[in-house]
């Protein structure tokens, strides 16, 4: 299995970007990495060569670039010719942590859509109390959406999470400002209708306050609404971290009962790190694409590598396919 990874995207390039995946040719025996950028700074950070291919340029999608004429205007690019690679055939799905719009349109234009799907989906894999994480989608790559799309986003994310989590009948919940049926606004309730005769395992509407405790499995909102939750959910993990430090900074007393409290307070930010699960998929492909953190550590690279190669395993793109196709011949 061959991954292409961006090496130049992202705010930690290229030193996080290469040892997360030397952390994964480490981990993984059935893979090979294509490092895709500058070859001397690539360098100066391999700890070893094995089963790894370097493709030199020195073009890169900046965070402040238009993303669409980023994409055609900087050919060589390292995340345009990351994408290039799967396209060509030469990668099996790609990864970078830079930018987003660009990373989208470079998935559109480059790797391709799967014939049926009308608007791919950005999806995260998000914390929960208990630990077992949801899919939220979309979070961003299209602001507005039709009941259609969001149908696709659920069977898309059911997928994901059956044949990637491991997850038997996946529960799906349609984000809305209330459990009942007949809540939301025309976009949600038309959507709700078309949800429970979807073959997918339908749990009606969920709110947004629900979410951390693990009241779906998968998630499916408009990219606006996702985006704005996914935003909020950081927000207000990093927020509550900071008021935990300050107070237990605040006195010697304080001082002394984090010192005690240290070791479980780092495995509750472990918990509730997102970064844990993966990058974001961007569901719809013709093949894996993640979009990591832009503020990527090594580990977070590993998890999204460690994601692409599930994605890739499993086969998730095809399965996706099949699904659209089957729907199509039902519509029919």
């Amino acid at each position: 299995m061959r991954l292409a990874v961006d090496a130049m995207g992202g705010d930690n390039a290229p030193k996080e970007i290469v040892l997360g995946a030397m952390k994964a040719i480490e981990k993984y025996d059935d893979i090979h990495i294509v490092l895709v950028g500058d070859e001397k700074k690539i360098r100066e950070h391999l700890t070893s060569e094995d089963r790894i291919e370097i493709l030199h340029t020195e073009e890169v999608i900046l965070a402040t670039d238009e993303p669409v004429r980023a994409v055609r205007r900087k050919k060589t690019a390292s995340m345009v010719l990351a994408a290039q690679q799967v396209a060509d055939g030469h990668a099996d799905a790609c990864i970078s942590a830079g930018n987003t719009g660009a990373l989208m349109a470079a998935g559109l234009f480059v790797v391709g859509r799967i014939e049926g799907i009308e608007r791919p989906a950005l999806a995260p894999t998000l914390p929960t109390i208990g630990g077992e994480g949801f899919l939220l989608l979309d979070v961003g790559a299209n602001a507005d959406a039709k009941p259609e799309h969001l149908v696709q986003y659920a069977i898309m994310g059911s997928i994901y999470s059956e044949k990637a989590r491991g997850i038997s009948r996946p529960r799906v919940g349609l984000l809305n400002i209330g459990t009942e049926e007949k809540k939301g606004n025309e976009l949600v309730r038309n959507t709700y209708d078309l949800l429970k005769d979807a073959d997918i395992n339908f749990i009606g509407n969920v709110e947004s306050r629900d979410l951390l405790e693990g009241a779906a499995d998968v998630v499916v909102a408009d990219g606006f609404t996702g985006n704005m939750v996914l935003k909020t959910i950081e927000g207000t993990a990093m927020s509550v971290f900071k008021m935990l430090k300050t107070a237990l900074t605040s006195s010697f007393k304080s001082k002394m009962a984090a010192a005690v409290l240290k070791p479980d307070l780092t495995v509750l930010k472990s918990k509730m790190d997102y970064t844990e699960y993966g990058g974001a998929g961007l569901f719809g492909l013709k093949a894996p694409v993640i979009k990591a953190h832009g503020s990527s550590d090594a580990n977070a690279i590993f998890n999204s590598i460690r994601q692409a190669r599930e994605m890739v395993e499993k086969d998730v793109s095809g399965t996706i396919k099949t699904a659209v196709e089957k729907r199509e011949g039902v519509q029919l």
